[in-house]
């Protein structure tokens, strides 16, 4: 099936429609989210799929117009690492 963005949070479900992985990043105000959650599952551990589920996350931040606060240690870090993103990076 792949990575969809829904409401909050990009999803990857697998070819059984099963969800698999994700990123979540809950609203703090309109302007604003929080990239606190990062999951894949065992069986995808290590393919780069954290890296891809980040990816969208981010590029779907940017799109809706909002910046994002990083407290997943996994975001702080990709985002360190990913500077063509760090414009939607909030300065604290």
């Amino acid at each position: 099936m792949g990575i969809i963005a829904e409401e909050n949070r990009v999803v990857y479900y697998d070819q059984e429609n099963q969800p698999k992985g994700e990123v979540t990043f809950p609203d703090i105000d309109q302007d604003t989210v929080e990239l606190n959650h990062t999951f894949v599952d065992s069986s995808l551990r290590g393919m780069g799929m954290a890296g891809q589920l980040m990816e969208a996350a981010v590029k779907e931040i940017r799109r809706r117009g909002k910046k994002a606060v990083p407290t997943c240690s996994y975001a702080v870090k990709w985002l360190g690492e990913h500077e063509e993103y760090k414009d939607i990076v909030k300065e604290q």
